[in-house]
């Protein structure tokens, strides 16, 4: 985990890594209390899911608590495939501890018995490592008197999988491919079992807030906002690395810290993410009520084409589409297609009118956020940087 510099506008917090906690008597602590209550902690709280999309956790464990049946799931969404995200994979390294009590925690609350890590494929060499913390936690479980039990299931690099219900197809043994909703994971899932599916960080959080209390955590951030998140920061930036920080603050005073003194954009989400430029900065507020982010923060100088960022996100997004539906398949070749023949001249600048019709077209129609997405850096780059497209 890195630290900020004394001069940052920032405000620094330590909640996940900087504080010495025994998880083990932190769940125990939380095993003491009523199911409702720590629900109504979490909702209080206004933690919204870590990995995104922000759906509030409390709702959710609530939801997969009311739902009938004695066979429920918990899944941990470790397949971190958004690019220029790596805050997961820290968690997981130094915390992995406080991952698992999460997910038992939120067995407790919703009375599901099985917890299953879904970890990237791409991190298949942390695997065995992970294995002997969970046979640990497994035996602590047993010791606390929960009738838990973890295991891992891996990917296989497909981006697409990070949306619960392809990720939930893949762990079922199928092609990772989205499922209609409704219905939802927490009605019918893992199984077709109801399933709670919360992203690594989200997890931690309930677990600390189960400790801390809602208003301690709701005490960072903003009202829509509330509390804190780790970001990864990456790109042209002399402080690379992982940072927590909290919810709600100015994208210029995010430069400030991180800049190279001759950032003109940072991406802000990854590739499925929006492209804001300098003129921006000061009017652009990172959390839910501005531009949310899984945590990818990536900056670019006056040194980098972003044509060639463009062209990079569109091929990434070609390559992971996972071909189910029309809008996506086709459209996210054309776009990639269209701004290489606008570039070599063999067609019009005009033409990029057509591609963001196309782009927006997506949005509506395809059939899950990979492809709803595509249109957020594409639409953003091509508004903000027009020139660096057509010339």
């Amino acid at each position: 985990m890195e630290t900020l510099t004394n001069n940052s506008t920032l405000r620094k917090t330590d909640l996940i890594f900087g504080r010495e906690h025994d998880t083990l008597s932190l769940l125990k602590e939380a095993l003491q209390r009523e199911k409702d209550e720590i629900i109504n902690e979490l909702i209080e709280s206004g933690l919204r899911g870590r990995g995104g999309a922000g759906f509030p956790t409390g709702l959710k464990w609530k939801f997969a608590k009311s739902a009938p049946g004695n066979e429920k799931y918990i899944v941990c969404n470790a397949d971190e495939g958004e690019p220029g995200t790596f805050k997961d994979r820290i968690i997981l390294e130094k915390a992995a501890d406080k991952v698992f009590a999460g997910m038992a925690l939120g067995g407790y609350v919703t009375g599901a018995r099985h917890g299953i890590i879904y970890l990237r494929g791409e991190y298949s060499w942390m695997r065995n490592s992970l294995l002997l913390k969970i046979d640990d936690m497994n035996t602590a479980f047993k010791q606390l008197g929960l009738d838990f039990i973890l295991e891992i299931r891996m990917g296989s690099g497909a981006y697409v999988c990070g949306e619960e219900t392809a990720l939930i197809e893949s762990m079922e043994g199928k092609r990772g491919e989205p499922r209609n909703k409704p219905p939802f994971p927490v009605a019918k899932g893992f199984n077709n079992k109801p399933t709670i599916v919360n992203n690594v960080e989200t997890l931690v959080y309930a677990l600390l807030i189960s400790h801390l209390g809602a208003a301690a955590f709701a005490a960072f951030g903003t009202e829509q906002s509330a509390g804190t998140k780790l970001f990864s920061v990456s790109g042209d930036t002399p402080q690379a690395g992982v940072y927590e920080l909290e919810l709600g603050m100015k994208l210029s005073d995010f430069v400030a810290e991180f800049g190279d003194g001759d950032t003109k954009a940072v991406q802000v989400g990854g590739a499925s993410g929006f492209c804001v430029p300098r003129r921006k900065f000061d009017q652009t507020i990172i959390g839910f009520e501005g531009i949310p982010t899984g945590g990818s923060m990536m900056l670019f100088n006056s040194h980098r084409s972003m044509y060639h960022v463009l062209h990079n996100y569109l091929e990434f997004f070609v390559e992971e589409s996972c071909g189910q539906c029309s809008p996506c398949r086709v459209g996210c070749q054309q776009l990639l297609l269209g701004i290489e023949a606008i570039k070599a001249r063999k067609k019009p600048a005009s033409y990029l009118k057509e591609l963001i019709r196309i782009a927006d077209t997506m949005r509506l129609a395809s059939k899950c956020g990979l492809g709803q997405s595509v249109g957020n850096a594409f639409d953003s780059i091509v508004e903000e940087f027009k020139e660096e497209i057509i010339y």
